[in-house]
């Protein structure tokens, strides 16, 4: 039997260890899901969005294990207190506009005939999901595709394993019923041998892309959906009339918050030359600020990366670039012991020659470039194979648009960053993936249209 175990960033000991399931055991798993869910699409929408936010405050009344276990799982800090903000407020928003979004589009009622088209669940649909954000990431799927009729089954990632278990508690006191939103284990083998045989109806991944090719290759031929939201490298600009002190808040928030362990998060900065010298002067002040330490404990502000794996990469990124000629701005901190606990860097002198500047790093690290004209700062934007996200500081709006407009990417910010609105439909381009989470359209994704023709004469 395979067993998965998460490793505690805190200590490097074994936090948690469960047994995968067999795949007989899983395919018993989808059968369930499948026999329920018949029954579970035909409960009134109003009761399916009842249960769901009934979730919610049970995950509302257990702050505290999210925040404890978030903690020993994947390092972040407990003075932030969990992530139950943002994990409320998209499951809540995707509640109010249910009944609205799942509406059929009526497009002829008279006395010749209907024609409408009506949005029908998938059927079984399967979360992927990653460690990172895990509440927030996996419900931006569990939530809306329950609402929509489907039954889910969930298979979160091996560093934060309990965060699949606590939800399943979570959504079981709440009244959905066990075979309509299961929580399981499975090793990588299991998973795509599941997908390769049809087991799903539709298929959310969020991870690393080589994670993303393995689902697309998995499901190659059975014509089952696949959304992913993969790797990113999300750039800001500070155009030259940008709030200076904004920009350094805004973008080194985005950069280090969480350990730089943000699908969103900022992994460059391109300053105009005008304010070049201040930003980077303010940012390493920034920086310098953070507490690192162990997130367990209030005073910390910046706790360890999730694995020693994960910041073995980032380091490295960092030593290529200073060995390429890039000026490293932050000393090591006492904190810093090697492994999962990483000095968070600034790097100026930086090229896009340099893997720091290309490849996702997904740690607290930015490099920042000064350039001289919008023309320059969109062409730098744009060299990249990733597009989730690009956030631009300036007081003109109209210019932030129109820069906008000629960035690849899937989410446009104007003096923020960092954030997923739930009003929005949250996607990328490029490497980064396709699919469409939240929002109305997280609704399409979440259905499969259906066309009525009714002529009455």
């Amino acid at each position: 039997m395979t067993t998965i175990s998460c490793i505690s960033p805190i200590d490097g000991s074994v936090y948690a260890t469960r047994d995968a399931l067999s795949k007989d055991a899983a395919l018993d798993a989808v059968a369930r899901a499948r026999a329920a869910q018949t029954a579970w699409a035909a409960r009134p929408l109003q009761e399916r969005i009842d249960l769901v936010m009934g979730a919610i405050d049970q995950i509302e009344q257990s702050k505290e294990r999210m925040t404890l276990e978030l903690a020993h799982q994947m390092g972040r800090p407990v003075r932030y207190g969990g992530e139950f903000g943002g994990f409320k407020e998209r499951a809540s928003h995707m509640g109010r506009i249910a009944v609205e979004s799942l509406a059929p589009k009526v497009i002829e009622d008279s006395d010749k005939a209907l024609r409408k088209i009506a949005f029908e669940p998938h059927g079984v649909v399967f979360v992927v999901a990653p460690w990172n954000y895990p509440y927030m990431t996996a419900n931006n799927t569990i939530a809306p595709a329950l609402i929509a009729g489907n039954t889910v089954i969930l298979k979160h990632a091996s560093q934060t394993i309990l965060v699949g278990e606590h939800l399943a508690d979570a959504y079981h006191a709440a009244g959905v019923p066990k075979d309509v939103f299961q929580n399981i284990v499975l090793d990588h083998d299991t998973t795509s041998t599941l997908i390769a045989e049809n087991a799903f109806d539709f298929i959310n991944f969020t991870g690393s892309v080589g994670g993303g090719q393995a689902m697309e290759r998995a499901a190659a031929g059975t014509f089952t959906g696949v959304a992913t939201e993969l790797g990113g490298k999300d750039p800001g600009y500070v155009r030259a009339d940008a709030d200076l002190d904004a920009a350094v808040d805004g973008l080194m928030d985005g950069a280090m918050f969480n350990a730089g362990q943000c699908c969103c998060g900022i992994e460059r900065i391109y300053v105009h030359e005008s304010l070049y010298d201040a930003f980077v002067e303010k940012a390493v002040a920034w920086v310098n600020a953070l507490n690192l330490g162990n997130p367990l404990e209030q005073a910390t502000t910046l706790g360890p990366m999730a694995n020693v794996r994960f910041a073995k990469e980032v380091r490295a990124q960092i030593d290529e670039a200073v060995a390429m000629g890039a000026k490293a701005h932050i000393a090591k901190m006492p904190a810093d012991n090697g492994g999962a606990y990483l000095t968070p860097q600034v790097l100026t002198n930086v090229t896009h020659d340099m893997r720091v500047m290309r490849d996702e790093s997904f740690g607290p690290v930015v490099g920042i470039m000064p350039v001289k004209d919008d023309e320059e700062a969109i062409v730098l934007m744009n060299d990249s194979v990733f597009g989730l996200t690009a956030a631009i500081f300036t007081k003109d709006a109209v210019a932030a648009e129109a820069i906008g407009a000629r960035l690849e990417t899937g989410t446009v910010f104007m003096n923020r960053a960092d954030y997923l609105d739930p009003a929005l439909c949250w996607t990328g381009c490029k490497q980064t993936g396709r699919g469409a989470g939240l929002s109305e359209l997280g609704y399409r994704a979440l259905t499969r249209p259906k066309s009525y023709h009714l002529k009455k004469a």
